[in-house]
């Protein structure tokens, strides 16, 4: 059996799936419902995936908007300050105001740019409107709630209010941020966040309680909302429903984002409670490998997929720097089965462009190919998702496959998890038993290695599912 799922798959998912619902919501802000299944009825695991781009913006394919910028900005600060410090959060927000953004919330804006100090700006701007319940302080908290989640529930709970009033007056926005803090603080420690909302809702204060219980309750749908999602009401509370209604991470963005409207910013919030749920390795590899983006103010550095991974491992209270893996002996690729290929890290980073790369040391490191996936994958038996990870491997080599694309396979050395995938691949694709694929994967490749027994199990596991359940193509 697989083991519990690490507290710091959580982490990571928490982090990267925020930053992956934002960069996958962009390109349909603002439109209709139903647009995201429309253009993508089924996984799109290929070349071209739902990483699309374009939008009103033209947003890259994988580009995070102003949500994770300024998630950045709030862990950035938490990270070189040590804590929550108000002031200095307000001075980078200001700063990333200065460096023009092309999206930027009127509520943010306004506050931003009124000129007052950190600690009068938004409440002026609340008292002057009695208009400042927007999402544009929920969008940006998922750094906030990891750090200081280890700090148990009163603490989150009060920096999600006081990080939220930086720029939305309105205590309504502070309660949803901070009920958003809790649920995924009760996530990442292993326990179930949907069963958290009463006792979370009992420490909304009691003039805002009954509005956050209506948009929480289990019965609650998007179709009864009262306003907008562009409102941090509905935004919080079609997260919520998704969790509730979806089977794992790529269900819960579909349904936020086929519900149109701020399609980024919902998706954002939905990716970080059901990161915490399902884990980095739950997240479809094709949309992880992808994400990236600059900070305006601060865009000298390109943040990507590697950059976040440490960023997530810090805020948890673990200082880390972006992976740089050690050399490998630079092992050729080499032809396992049909269209197949298999090398060790450096003999893929040498590889020719043509060939499309699945990477699973967790390097994070582009090469240079058109086409490169990053498989989270660890080579012991403590992977809690191996099955979710293969599933998505082969699946994403099978797309690639029927595109007429070579696909190169490789880890660190290219023993165990490369040998991992094209086993699969054979038992899958081919229906060799595992003593059959195995054999034949040692004949092509001599670099196999066989000491992981949870990787042997995961491919007993593999071969009894019934074939059309072994994969979502």
């Amino acid at each position: 059996m697989t083991q519990p799922m690490p507290r710091s798959h959580r982490v990571a998912g928490a982090l990267i799936g925020s930053a992956v619902g934002d960069a996958l919501g962009a390109p349909f802000e603002f439109g209709p419902a139903g647009r995201f299944s429309a253009r993508f009825p089924t996984d799109a695991r290929g070349v071209a995936t739902e990483m699309c781009g374009g939008g009103s913006l033209d947003w890259e394919p994988g580009e995070f908007t102003d949500d994770t910028q300024m998630a950045l900005l709030v862990a950035a600060s938490l990270v070189e300050c040590g804590g929550l410090d108000e002031a200095d959060l307000f001075d980078r927000f200001r700063t990333w105001l200065r460096g023009g953004p092309p999206d930027v919330g009127n509520q943010t804006r306004a506050v931003l740019g009124s000129g007052r100090a950190w600690d009068v700006a938004a409440a002026e701007h609340f008292a002057r409107s009695g208009h400042a319940a927007g999402n544009g302080s929920l969008m940006r908290t998922t750094p906030a709630a990891i750090w200081f989640a280890r700090s148990g529930t009163a603490a989150t709970m009060d920096a999600a209010r006081r990080i939220s009033a930086l720029t939305h007056g309105d205590p309504s926005a502070g309660e949803g941020c901070a009920v958003f803090h809790e649920l995924v603080r009760v996530a990442l420690d292993g326990d179930d966040p949907l069963a958290a909302i009463p006792a979370a809702l009992d420490l909304v204060a009691p003039e805002h309680r009954d509005r956050w219980a209506t948009v929480l309750a289990p019965g609650w749908t998007p179709e009864q909302a009262t306003e907008g999602n562009g409102a941090v009401w509905p935004t919080l509370g079609q997260a919520v429903w998704a969790l509730r209604n979806a089977d794992d991470f790529a269900g819960v963005l579909r349904r936020v984002i086929d519900l149109g409207g701020d399609t980024d910013t919902v998706a954002a919030v939905a990716g970080g409670l059901a990161g915490a749920v399902f884990g980095i390795a739950g997240i479809p590899m094709r949309w992880t490998s992808v994400v990236h983006g600059r900070v305006p103010g601060y865009a000298d550095k390109r943040w990507d997929l590697a950059d976040l991974h440490a960023l997530a491992t810090t805020l948890d209270g673990e200082p880390t720097d972006r992976h740089v893996a050690a050399r490998s002996p630079r092992i050729e690729p080499r032809e396992v089965a049909d269209g197949v290929w298999a090398s060790d890290l450096d003999g893929a980073r040498a590889s020719s462009r043509d060939f499309a790369v699945v990477s699973l040391c967790r390097t994070g490191e582009p090469f240079g190919h058109e086409v490169q996936r990053f498989a989270y994958l660890t080579d012991d038996d403590a992977n809690s998702e191996v099955d979710a990870v293969l599933a998505d491997v082969l699946d994403d080599i099978a797309a690639l496959r029927a595109e007429g694309r070579p696909v190169l396979v490789h880890c660190h050395g290219g023993a165990s998890r490369t040998g991992l995938v094209l086993r699969g691949w054979l038992v899958q694709e081919d229906g060799l038993s595992v003593q059959e694929a195995t054999a034949q994967v040692a004949e092509q490749w001599p670099h196999l290695g066989l000491w992981n027994d949870s990787f042997t199990a995961a491919l007993q596991r593999l071969a009894v599912r019934p074939r059309n359940d072994r994969g979502t193509r």
